[in-house]
């Protein structure tokens, strides 16, 4: 759901110390806008527009681009992500200078990001920080006491509707959001889990790179549980790697989890043992607060049953090292340095192909971004967010809602019944801003200077309570799901709402003194989209109340999975790299609110034309300048290995792709004059129109 998953949603880490702050300090000076509208020089003239837009819109940015040593990829996403970065660091920095009083969000903003920078302290204290976890995992006696040390470790980290693949190092993932059934309260989704790799692909796919992979993962695991003082790591490395090869084999998919009404199971504590057993639930749920519950929406059932079948079919010895090593790899990049380079060397060289981590103050402005979002978002707005910034937002996001009403109204394959539904969802859509209306209460998360993977327990803790006291209680329909600091944007199709950060409202994506065609092409474009997803086949499932409920006549329905499944068609023929197509079925959602997006935001830029001509740009129209501009929203370079893990992991299809979206759009082919015989054409009768 969210816009850009995979690489741009800023997650970010923290720490104090004046010293580590970046070489080169980010000033507001350096953080100035390029010129509004569209990058000319980023564009390719030489390519023809029907051929390939993503290199006509971006081609001589590609070409003159380098991707840094520290990145996986870049892109238009990235680099306002590491604008976004320097702002917050500035932020650190006056908090670090405010000698806020203890307990206050600025003292703890300062000291998270100062216990990420001691790299000293991390050193001299080596594993000892997590000793007292390993040591609870090498006492565990029994079967028993391995489901409470399971359950002790749940936490609410999965997010199904709005998170890259639903992946959990842990053997179950939690959720809260409002319930399937009962929209009006919320509810506990548990999530399949287990696997350190990043799908289930990567364990059971043949194909020499995955087993080149797997090789190298298992002298991973080797090292790490060498670093930790384990005896026999090779032969232990072995056994971990089989049993999560045997977890991935009774995971779901990417594309069936999504399939949200797959998802609407309903168990009791008594059904998990006749349903699943092998695991004792019981000293489960126990451990993780959740004995009172009586009732839990379990994700994906097939995983839940063959998950407690392996507890009871394999040795408790491997299970007991597959925690160790679980827990290692978790919180390695928090402990002293050999455990740091061994994560990143495998998580990062191998999984990534990134040749060397980014500069310590970036990955610490991250961890308190993590962790101390809110507190963070709070001083953002107020420093980079002016009132008249999101005065202008809404002003776009009032059109782009119109543009929606207008283009269902007038859709012709909607059964009355069917436009009614999806007229009263888009009328009570709640659209959030820039910054949620309330604030997270970090009150009783604690923070030491001095205590870096305290810091990160307690927090991912704090986050596991915040989550489990509110179920059963009122939902908040204006909740948000991301900070003012996010370089992304989301639709919860479960609260019928959209929340746009203020990080994505600034150039180059929205810009108040840019032609109107550059902002409709670029921002109006990804507000289209997220308005779209509230009729996507996710959100389409979903009324205004936020209940799971078919609203669609039949007729309607088989319209919609036949426009789908030629979507779908047209993105499996997508190759992003030698013999690796692009997987339509799991990008689907994404593609159609591309599409629904840019077809959305076009009406909107007309609309807002009032009838007179737009001015050209450099002997562009306006109509060529707006799909130039929805073209460089796609700028990116990505390295091979990260660029497979997206295609294999990631419900967004790869950036270039996503740029040629217009060749279903009659109006592109209009505004450059393509033709038959263009690679990109399509004959009229094949172009994609749901909305």
């Amino acid at each position: 759901m969210q816009w850009f998953r995979v690489s741009t949603a800023l997650t970010a880490t923290f720490l104090l110390s004046t010293p580590a702050m970046p070489r080169q300090k980010p000033t507001e000076k350096s953080m100035r806008p390029a010129d509004p509208g569209i990058v000319l020089r980023n564009m390719d003239p030489q390519v023809k527009p029907g051929n390939d837009f993503f290199l006509y819109a971006n081609g001589a940015w590609v070409a003159r681009t380098k991707i840094p040593a520290d990145r996986a990829g870049v892109g238009v996403f990235t680099s306002l992500l590491d604008k976004t970065r320097k702002q917050v660091a500035i932020l650190v920095k006056e908090a670090a200078r405010s000698n806020a009083p203890a307990g206050s969000n600025r003292r703890k903003i300062a000291d998270l990001y100062a216990s990420y920078m001691n790299t000293k302290a991390l050193d001299t204290l080596g594993l000892k920080p997590l000793e007292p976890e390993l040591s609870r995992v090498k006492a565990i006696a029994d079967k028993r006491q391995l489901a409470s040390v399971l359950g002790g470790l749940l936490r609410a980290d999965v997010d199904p509707l709005n998170d890259t693949n639903f992946h959990t190092m842990n053997l179950f993932g939690l959720w809260t959001s409002p319930g399937f059934r009962q929209p009006a309260v919320y509810a506990v989704y548990l999530l399949q889990g287990g696997l350190a790799l990043p799908s289930r692909e990567y364990y059971l796919s043949d194909s020499a790179h995955m087993r080149g992979i797997r090789a190298k993962y298992v002298r991973h695991i080797a090292a790490v549980l060498r670093l930790a003082g384990y005896t026999q790591p090779a032969a232990r490395a072995r056994k971990v790697l089989a049993l999560e090869r045997a977890i991935a084999k009774v995971h779901e998919s990417l594309s069936d989890s999504e399939v949200v009404q797959r998802a609407n199971n309903v168990w009791t504590p008594a059904d998990f043992e006749s349903k699943a057993p092998g695991l004792d639930w019981r000293a489960y749920f126990a451990a993780a607060g959740l004995a009172q519950q009586r009732q839990f929406y379990v994700w994906q059932p097939a995983a839940f049953t063959g998950e407690s079948a392996l507890v009871a079919s394999t040795p408790l010895a491997t299970w007991k090292d597959w925690l160790a090593f679980h827990l290692l790899e978790q919180y390695g990049p928090y402990l002293s340095r050999p455990f740091a380079q061994e994560t990143f060397a495998f998580e990062g060289r191998v999984l990534a192909g990134i040749p060397q981590q980014q500069p310590r103050w970036q990955r610490a402005v991250d961890l308190v971004n993590r962790y101390l979002g809110d507190a963070v978002g709070q001083l953002y707005v107020k420093k980079y967010f002016p009132p008249q910034a999101k005065a202008r937002a809404q002003d776009m996001v009032a059109h782009l809602i119109a543009a929606w009403r207008k283009r269902l109204t007038a859709l012709t394959w909607l059964a009355p019944s069917t436009k009614a539904e999806a007229l009263k969802k888009l009328d009570s859509i709640y659209v959030g801003i820039g910054y949620p209306q309330t604030w997270k209460d970090y009150s009783t998360y604690r923070v030491a200077p001095s205590d870096l993977l305290g810091n990160v327990w307690r927090a991912q803790v704090w986050k596991y309570r915040y989550n489990i006291d509110r179920i059963g209680k009122p939902v908040n329909r204006h909740e948000w799901w991301m900070e003012p600091q996010t370089v992304n944007a989301v639709n919860l199709p479960l609260q019928d709402a959209l929340n746009f950060p203020a990080a994505i409202l600034q150039p180059p994506f929205f810009d108040a003194s840019a032609p109107a065609a550059h902002n409709y092409g670029a921002i109006g474009a990804i507000i289209g989209h997220e308005i779209s997803h509230t009729f996507d086949a996710q959100g389409s499932a979903f009324d205004a109340a936020g209940r799971l409920r078919n609203w669609w006549t039949p007729t309607d329905h088989r319209h919609f999975e036949e426009e789908a499944k030629a979507l779908e068609e047209q993105y499996d023929r997508y190759q992003a790299l030698p013999g690796l197509h692009v997987n339509g079925r799991q990008t689907i959602d994404e593609d159609i609110a591309d599409l629904g997006g840019l077809m959305a935001a076009y009406e909107a830029y007309h609309d807002s034309l009032h009838g007179s001509a737009a001015p050209e740009v450099a002997g562009l129209t306006g109509d060529q300048q707006f799909f130039i501009a929805f073209g460089q929203n796609w700028g990116a370079k990505m390295r091979p290995a990260a660029l497979r893990r997206q295609v294999l992991t990631d419900p967004h299809a790869p950036a270039q792709f996503r740029a040629d979206t217009v060749r279903n759009c009659d109006a592109w082919y209009k505004a450059f004059d393509v033709k038959p015989g263009d690679a990109l054409y399509l004959a009229p009768a094949r172009r994609v129109r749901i909305w």
